[in-house]
C-alpha cells in the first residue's frame, strides 16, 4: 500500500469581535451576493442574532429571506426540506446563524442547489457514494451562536439518517463557509446545558485531532481530488488542536455556569474555532465515530435547555460520553500524544506506562465532564447492555472517522468500549 506524503491545510475566513454581526451585510457585498437565503431554527428566528443579521443585510440592499426550520440535530428530511428551499429560492448567497446544526444545514443547501445530484450522491461512503463536489459553492457566511461545533471553519455536514437510527454526513473542503463571524454576543444567552456540551464538544474535537492516525500512515488517495479533509494528525493542526484545549480548559467553568463573564465566552468561542481548523484538517475518530448512533438511537431523553417536544442526546453529550473509553484503548497506540492531551487539559501524567496515561486521560476527561454536570455514562442518558450489538452496527459505517483512529477497532473492540462507556462514577 502506498502510503500517503503530503496534508494540506484548509480553513475558512474568521472575523472576531463583539458586535461583527452587524457586518454581515457589508461581508455579503464583497462576496458579490444580491439575494441570500438566511438559515437558522425556529428558537432563534427572533433572536437578537437574527434580526441584527437581517437588519444588516438589508441595509446593505441585499434581497434576504429567512429560513428559519433547520433542526437542531438535523435528519436527512430537514436537509431536503432546507434544499428545496433553496432551489426554489435561487439564492446566490447564505448566511447560517445557529449551532452546527444550522450551519450544516446551509451547507447542505449550498451544495444540492449549486450541484443538484440524488441525496446520497455526495455522502459519505459507505452509506453514500462519496462524490467530490464538483467545484466551487457559493458564498456561505456562518455566524455561530454556540461555542463547540466549530461548523464555521470546516467542511462537514452532519445529519441522522434517520431509517439508519445512526448519524453520517458530507465532506468535502468545497463546504467550508467563505468566512466565519465569531462575535461573543451571540452567546450570552445559550442556555447551560448547551454550553457544557458544546464546550465538551470542542475537548473532543481537539483531543481526537491531536491523537488521529499521523497523516502519512494513511493510504494515498487515487489523485489529489479524492484527498480526504480529514486527512490524520499534522504539525499544522496539531498547534490549533492544543491551542484549543488549553484555552477550552482555562475557561469551560466559567463559560457555562458565569454566561456574564464575556472574556470566558469569547475564549471558548475561540477554541471551539481553532479546534475546528485543527480537526477539520486532521480529523476526529472513535469517540465522534461511537456518537452517531448514541444520538440516532435516542428514545425518550430530553436534557436541560433543549426543545422539549423531542427527545434529544446533543452531539458534544452523545461525544463525550464515549470519550474516556476510547481514551483508555486508544493510548496503546501513541502514549505521547495522550500524555500531551492529559497535560493540555491540566492533568500533567508522571507515568510513560500506556495503560496508566491511558486511565489518566480517560479519569481527566471524566472529572471535567462532572464538573459540568454531564450524565454519568451511556446508562444515564438511556442505554443498556441490550443496545451494545445496535450501537456497535451504526459505528461500523462510519469509516471516514474510525479509521482514523491510532488503533483499529473491530466489533468485538467497539462492543467493549461501549459497554466500558456504560458508567464511569
Amino acid at each position: 500500500m502506498a502510503r500517503e506524503t503530503a496534508f494540506t491545510m484548509d480553513t475558512s475566513s474568521i472575523k472576531f469581535g463583539a458586535g461583527v454581526t452587524r457586518e454581515v451585510g457589508q461581508d455579503m457585498l464583497r462576496l458579490d451576493s444580491k439575494r441570500v437565503m438566511v438559515v437558522t431554527d425556529p428558537r432563534l428566528s427572533s433572536s437578537p442574532a437574527v434580526e441584527t443579521a437581517m437588519s444588516a443585510l438589508r441595509d446593505a440592499g441585499i434581497d434576504a429571506v429567512l429560513y428559519d426550520k433547520s433542526r437542531v440535530e438535523p435528519t436527512d428530511q430537514s436537509f431536503r426540506d432546507a434544499i428545496d428551499f433553496a432551489v426554489e429560492g435561487r439564492f446566490d448567497g447564505f448566511v447560517a446563524i445557529g449551532g452546527g446544526s444550522a450551519i450544516d444545514t446551509a451547507k447542505a443547501a449550498n451544495l444540492y442547489s449549486t450541484y443538484p445530484a440524488d441525496f446520497l450522491e455526495y455522502v459519505n461512503p459507505p452509506i453514500g457514494s462519496g462524490t467530490p463536489v464538483p467545484g466551487p459553492l457559493k458564498p456561505l457566511i456562518a455566524i455561530p451562536t454556540t461555542a463547540g461545533t466549530g461548523s464555521e471553519t470546516t467542511g462537514t455536514a452532519i445529519f441522522d439518517l434517520v431509517e439508519m437510527h445512526a448519524k453520517t454526513g458530507i465532506a468535502h473542503r468545497a463546504l467550508r463557509p467563505s468566512l466565519g463571524i465569531i462575535d461573543p454576543d451571540n452567546t450570552r444567552t445559550m442556555p447551560q446545558m448547551v454550553a457544557a456540551c458544546s464546550a465538551l464538544d470542542v475537548l473532543s474535537h481537539a483531543v481526537e485531532s491531536l491523537t488521529a492516525i499521523s497523516f502519512d500512515q494513511r493510504e494515498a488517495p487515487q489523485s489529489p481530488a479524492y484527498r480526504p479533509a480529514y486527512q490524520g494528525s499534522n504539525p499544522i493542526s496539531d498547534i490549533w488542536a492544543a491551542k484549543a484545549i488549553e484555552m477550552m480548559a482555562a475557561n469551560i467553568e466559567e463559560a457555562v455556569f458565569n454566561p456574564e463573564n464575556d472574556d470566558a465566552r469569547s475564549a471558548m468561542l475561540l477554541a471551539a474555532a481553532y479546534a475546528g481548523i485543527g480537526f477539520g484538517n486532521a480529523g476526529v475518530h472513535l469517540p465522534h465515530g461511537m456518537s452517531y448512533p448514541v444520538s440516532g438511537m435516542v428514545r425518550d431523553y430530553v436534557p436541560e435547555g433543549y426543545p422539549p417536544d423531542k427527545p434529544i442526546i446533543p452531539h458534544g453529550m452523545s461525544v463525550i460520553l464515549n470519550a474516556p473509553a476510547v481514551f483508555r484503548f486508544t493510548a496503546i497506540a501513541s502514549p505521547e500524544r495522550h500524555k500531551w492531551a492529559s497535560s493540555l487539559l491540566g492533568y500533567p501524567l508522571d507515568t510513560d506506562d500506556p495503560e496508566e496515561i491511558g486511565e489518566g486521560l480517560a479519569q481527566a476527561t471524566i472529572d471535567i465532564m462532572k464538573r459540568v454536570q454531564m450524565p454519568n455514562g451511556l446508562k444515564a442518558v438511556g442505554f443498556t447492555e441490550a443496545d451494545v450489538d445496535e450501537l456497535v452496527q451504526g459505528t461500523l459505517p462510519q469509516e471516514r472517522v474510525t479509521k482514523l483512529s491510532p488503533r483499529p477497532a473491530g466489533e468485538d473492540d467497539l462492543r467493549n468500549l461501549f459497554l466500558d462507556a456504560m458508567t464511569y462514577w
